[in-house]
């Protein structure tokens, strides 16, 4: 029996475009290799309830133009058991979080295969251009998805999981745990746990 057809490569995408990759169909070696450094559109608007931001866009996510995408990562899951949407929708649904009130952006723009590539420099600079955002957006809140990277951008090294005392252009400030797969310090349940302590807060808000 032949073997089955390797996908076709995905089309040349310039930074920051959206990819037109079906969701079904998965990047190869080859497209996570030419994602270093792309970016990705935020999915935004003026006056969300939460605007989530990650660190940085992993090479998957570049690859595909959608947020937290690569199987494993546990913030589509955590979004809809912790209450905060009424499904688990797919990366290729972010755009349905809009009408939820709900937004992502990144600290830091480009595309890296692993965070720690970021330089601190880097870090701080998104945490600025961050800050300018929340001017333009005025979401209520904004939950940066890393203890560590939000303690490097806005210089706060004692800063834990939860609430922050900051107030940006009246934006309250939650930072929650990295998502990824990889942070074994968050297992599911916990992680899911502090997603619906942000909600709680957002709804006692409302």
């Amino acid at each position: 029996m032949p073997a089955s057809p390797a996908p076709p490569p995905m089309p040349p995408r310039s930074a920051g475009s959206p990819s037109t990759r079906p969701a079904s169909v998965k990047p190869t070696k080859a497209d996570l290799a030419a994602a270093v450094n792309l970016t990705i559109p935020d999915v935004a608007a003026p006056g969300l309830r939460v605007l989530f931001s990650g660190i940085n866009p992993g090479l998957y996510s570049a690859a595909t133009g959608r947020h937290f995408a690569r199987p494993g990562n546990r913030f589509w899951p955590a979004l809809h058991a912790s209450g905060l949407t009424g499904r688990q929708l797919r990366p290729d649904e972010q755009d349905e979080l809009l009408g939820l009130g709900l937004g992502i952006t990144n600290m830091a723009a480009r595309a890296t295969a692993r965070a720690d590539e970021l330089t601190s420099a880097e870090l701080i600079e998104g945490g600025r251009i961050l800050v300018a955002k929340l001017a333009r957006l005025r979401p209520s809140w904004l939950a940066v998805l890393g203890v560590t990277a939000y303690r490097t951008s806005f210089g706060k090294p004692g800063a834990t999981v939860g609430p922050q005392p900051e107030v940006f252009h009246q934006t309250q400030v939650w930072v929650l745990p990295n998502p990824s797969g990889l942070n074994a310090s968050w297992p599911t349940p916990k992680l899911t746990e502090a997603f619906a302590e942000l909600r709680r807060a957002t709804q006692e808000l409302a």
